[in-house]
């Protein structure tokens, strides 16, 4: 029977931006309703957020975490958006159960609200909000083989509708979305992606390759420029532990004038 549990890769943009009719965003916005629109609607969906990191994976736990508003300089209105869904102890249970089979401890934080790596992705997806959620930060340090790791052992989680999204960003230069647009940072930007979806769906690259490949990332050309520091790329980690094989499903958009890619399995 095939795996009805999925995962997705996406890039969530600049802060809530995407929900505020942004124009930099509409690439961005089309993707993530599109991949919504495309498939089954899942009965829980456990967010991977670039925004959180704890010394062992942690994750959301009570029944209506509140959000946590982690963005600055925005109009009022940012720090009015609601996104209402419920938590799910019955998932973070099955969590912490996979992830302790794979020798990795984990955590929950009851107060730590859903931050804008869920709800304002979730919110272009899934407006109604009915779908329970939970939260799961990323490991201190941003060590590629940990969090590949913590993807192979969600594998492990039943086969019951469960979405998993590796929430971050493909290109995650904050200086460089201020900065003016020349032909030699496009054209860092374009090679640092398309290395990335080679490596992500290419059927030509067996897993222990593609794997060698994520691990040592840095050598990617341009690495550094798209992601000065790492934790907008790490949940993509999580989620090809979680896959084990080439991603079918690749999507190219520009983001904020910059080419992102998200990926779906």
């Amino acid at each position: 029977m095939e795996n009805q549990n999925r995962v997705l890769y996406i890039s969530h943009g600049g802060g809530p931006l995407p929900v505020l009719g942004d124009e930099g965003h509409k690439e961005m916005v089309s993707n993530l309703r599109h991949l919504a629109e495309t498939m089954p609607k899942p009965s829980a969906i456990l967010v991977v957020s670039a925004h959180w990191e704890e010394t062992h994976p942690t994750l959301t736990a009570g029944s209506n975490p509140p959000l946590y508003y982690d963005y600055y300089g925005f109009p009022r209105e940012s720090y009015e958006l609601e996104y209402p869904a419920p938590g799910h102890d019955g998932l973070v249970e099955k969590v912490q159960t996979v992830l302790k089979g794979s020798g990795i401890e984990s955590s929950t934080d009851s107060e730590r609200g859903f931050d804008h790596a869920l709800f304002i992705p979730l919110m272009l997806m899934y407006p109604e909000a009915d779908i329970p959620c939970v939260e799961m930060s990323l490991i201190k340090g941003l060590d590629p083989a940990a969090h590949i790791a913590m993807g192979k052992a969600l594998s492990g989680l039943a086969n019951e509708n469960i979405l998993i999204i590796g929430s971050g960003f493909s290109f995650h230069n904050m200086r460089a979305f201020f900065a003016p647009d020349t032909a030699e940072t496009r054209a860092a930007n374009n090679e640092f992606d398309a290395w990335l979806r080679e490596t992500c769906s290419s059927r030509e690259i067996d897993e222990s390759e593609r794997i060698r490949r994520m691990i040592n990332w840095e050598a990617a050309p341009h690495a550094r420029y798209c992601h000065p520091r790492e934790e907008h790329l790490i949940p993509l980690h999580v989620c090809m532990g979680a896959t084990g094989r080439a991603c079918p499903e690749v999507f190219e958009m520009h983001i904020i004038q910059k080419q992102a890619s998200a990926f779906r399995w």
